[in-house]
């Protein structure tokens, strides 16, 4: 690293530290504050189940939660490649997740918001791949909407958590 490449990483943390820049993970962050004390709503369905198994890795298992968790998923396939012969070669799925985050004490929304993604996924192939790669891109479309998720709500709550 050069000695100017240096000074410029240097002036960059000054200027994240003068603007009020905290680590959401640092000790009195956001993200620590929120650790252990969030309970998500339960999943009804697949999709359900890998929204809140990431958002659990994120959030951490509710020791004593003081917040609540409510979400809405919706989803919707569409086909995007189609062969000479008419079927269907890809899906695209785009996904939103409504979300609410709730103190337990009071009822007081903390955050909210919305996270929509999307994703794609092969329908050619063998009859395994044909069940598994739809149920993958779901998984991962949950993956990205719950990290996405997380995000916004570390921003909303700062360290007031």
């Amino acid at each position: 690293m050069s000695s100017f490449d240096r000074r410029i990483f240097l002036l960059s943390a000054m200027a994240l530290t003068g603007c009020g820049f905290t680590p959401a993970y640092a000790p009195g962050g956001a993200g620590r504050a929120l650790r252990g004390r969030v309970a998500i709503d339960a999943p009804d369905t697949r999709e359900g189940y890998a929204l809140v198994e990431q958002l659990t890795k994120s959030f951490g298992t509710p020791t004593s939660p003081a917040y609540r968790l409510s979400y809405r998923i919706r989803t919707e396939r569409n086909s995007v490649g189609i062969t000479r012969d008419q079927e269907i070669s890809r899906y695209h799925i785009t996904g939103r997740v409504a979300y609410t985050l709730t103190e337990i004490a009071g009822g007081t929304p903390v955050a909210s918001g919305e996270a929509q993604s999307f994703t794609a996924y092969s329908a050619t192939g063998s009859t395994v791949a044909s069940v598994t790669a739809p149920r993958d891109a779901y998984s991962r479309l949950m993956v990205i909407l719950a990290d996405q998720i997380v995000s916004q709500i570390l921003v909303q709550t700062g360290t007031e958590a």
